[in-house]
């Protein structure tokens, strides 16, 4: 008796365990006048027979149904017990006329929770879709016929795009789909396009569950096979190369050989190549309209902007952050800083950007936030001038651009920058009161002072004029050298550049670290910003027009070779490529020593 308990619990708990399922399973295609089965299957269930609704069979006779039949199985792999239950209802109908018909959906109450099956589209022909070979043909005959079996549209490969008309920048969704009327074995030789003119990633394709399709009056089993995320680079008619691969299909035939007096005939399976080709797709990608704001560097979707200011108040010298926050959906991964102006007396710094950035079918999302530490060198207020960000709306078909509002700093001074300390008030023990300037000052002494000459006097002597000259130099050249140094400050173009190659080593150390960890992502993000940096810094571009050619461009102005220009926005190009690329081609290595020594030598051609 505990045993039996035992069991039954046992059974109960590994019943939990399972789902419960409800389909129907019947043929994709069928012909007309000949009868075939649909099930109604319900896994691991109790199912309450009475709530079972039928679907509504239009299109159809029912010939026989519904039988019902139950099966249970329990297994034991490596010690660990699991069981299935399976309860099935039965009809055995006939298609009346050719044509596309649909099997609504049937409904099941179990465990008090109610299923039903999606409506399922199947197709009847005239024509049976194996025809039964009674005597064996020659080999020629018998390839002919096993063509046959398979008409030229019974498999389709195709390419569909969610749009066929986009802005350049806008994403389009690429589904590479397999329609087919008949059962796969494999595919082989698969030749996938290089999408030239856009910019791709991969979405992963693992949940995708097949599908029935009607295309062209038919009606197929679709599965998506590999899906991609595409953002036109340029603009124009831009042509995606053929998809091309090798389907094969596999073919049930009857066969005379081995006949059994009681089986009757047997089935043999054969597998039959072909070749498929998704054909060149051509995509209408539209300029961007004329008239951009100043402030657009390329965004395109929807975007809001958050900006977190820092206080209006603080002191000379301190440290502050202005951070702003871009967030949305669009071309995310292509989103340029946006510039902050500062007066000349701030000193911002090399500004930090965060990311959240989700990638799914509909398109890019998430957020990009941009930190700006800056110190303010002088006292006094100042207006700093609003954000902007604008981004192209393919909905609005229009440019918007996002402000944040407009900031007064008042900047304190120091109080640890050498000011002279205040006068003391102090009062006497007489009747006089004397103000006390220092501690040097006493009260005048009253009555006849007798005054005489230690020494000789030091007025007027040679001495005194010596000293009065060395005292004069040496102020002249204080106030020169002060009165430089705070040019110098002022002049941020000039700071910039003196610090530009210490910048880049300190930034070429951290992704040395990154390499060392072998965390790529990081190495090449680091790189690119010591590659970027230093060109801004060393060449007084801004950031809002630092681009290859221009980088290029003001290299050979300033003498340095054109190989070697090219050679460094090469690296910035490598960069780029390897920080998303999933292969590991670039060899991180070679980049940093590449990226080291091509600035070791511009540092050593362009002199200031």
């Amino acid at each position: 008796m505990i045993l039996l308990v035992l069991s039954v619990l046992c059974f109960a708990v590994a019943r939990a365990d399972e789902n419960t399922t409800f389909e129907i399973n019947t043929p994709l295609i069928v012909s007309v006048g000949e009868p075939f089965r649909v099930e109604f299957i319900l896994s691991n269930g109790d199912p309450d027979i009475s709530s079972f609704e039928a679907p509504d069979f239009a299109g159809l006779d029912v010939l026989a149904g519904p039988t019902q039949s139950t099966s249970r199985s329990v297994q034991f792999v490596n010690g660990k017990r699991s069981s299935q239950s399976t309860f099935t209802i039965t009809y055995v109908v006939m298609a009346q006329n050719p044509g596309n018909i649909t099997i609504g959906a049937a409904h099941i109450t179990s465990d008090k929770t109610q299923f039903s099956t999606k409506p399922t589209p199947i197709e009847a022909v005239k024509e049976t879709p194996q025809q039964t070979q009674t005597n064996e043909a020659a080999a020629a005959e018998q390839g002919t016929a096993l063509q046959n079996q398979l008409a030229q549209d019974d498999i389709l490969l195709r390419l569909n795009l969610s749009r066929s008309s986009v802005y350049k920048g806008e994403p389009i969704l690429a589904s590479l789909t397999l329609y087919t009327r008949a059962g796969i074995a494999s595919l082989e030789d698969a030749k996938l396009p290089s999408f030239n003119g856009f910019w791709s990633q991969e979405l992963p394709t693992d949940n995708y569950q097949p599908q029935r399709q009607t295309v062209n009056g038919k009606v197929y089993d679709s599965q998506v096979i590999k899906e991609y995320l595409l953002y036109p680079q340029q603009a124009g008619e831009l042509t995606i190369e053929p998809t091309t691969l090798t389907a094969v299909a596999q073919i049930v035939m009857q066969s005379s050989r081995n006949y059994d007096p009681f089986f009757g005939s047997n089935s043999e399976i054969y597998h039959i190549k072909r070749k498929l080709s998704t054909g060149a797709i051509t995509l209408n990608v539209k300029e961007l309209p004329a008239g951009a704001p100043a402030s657009f560097t390329g965004a395109v979707g929807a975007f809001t902007m958050k900006c977190n200011p820092p206080a209006t108040e603080f002191k000379a010298n301190s440290a502050a952050t202005y951070t702003v926050e871009i967030a949305g959906s669009g071309n995310l991964t292509f989103l340029q800083q946006p510039t902050l102006e500062l007066p000349s007396s701030f000193e911002l710094y090399n500004v930090r950007s965060t990311e959240s950035i989700q990638t799914s079918t509909a398109g890019t999302r998430g957020y990009r936030r941009y930190e700006y530490p800056f110190i303010a060198r002088a006292e006094g207020e100042y207006d700093i001038a609003p954000i902007e960000f604008t981004y192209f709306s393919p909905e609005q078909e229009s440019y918007i651009t996002l402000k944040s509002d407009p900031l007064r700093l008042n900047i304190l001074p120091d109080p640890t920058a050498g000011a002279s300390q205040p006068a003391q008030l102090i009062t006497g023990t007489t009747k006089e009161s004397v103000r006390q300037l220092g501690s040097d000052i006493r009260f005048i002494k009253l009555g006849s002072p007798a005054l005489h000459s230690s020494a000789a006097p030091l007025m007027l002597s040679g001495k005194y004029f010596a000293l009065l000259a060395l005292i004069i130099v040496a102020f002249v050249a204080l106030y020169l050298t002060l009165r430089r140094r705070i040019r110098d400050s002022h002049n941020t173009v000039l700071v910039k550049n003196r610090r530009a190659n210490k910048v880049a080593v300190q930034r070429f150390r951290q992704a040395e670290r990154y390499m060392r960890e072998g965390n790529r992502h990081a190495f090449f993000e680091e790189m690119l910003r010591a590659l970027w940096g230093y060109m801004g810094d060393k060449l007084n571009i801004p950031v809002s027009s630092l681009t290859k050619e221009h980088i290029r461009e003001e290299l050979r102005r300033r003498g340095c070779p054109a190989d070697e220009a090219t050679r460094y926005t090469d690296i910035i190009s490598r960069c780029d490529e390897a920080q998303y690329s999933p292969a590991e081609s670039i060899q991180m290595g070679d980049v940093y020593a590449e990226g080291v020594g091509i600035i070791s030598r511009i540092e050593s051609i362009i002199k200031r």
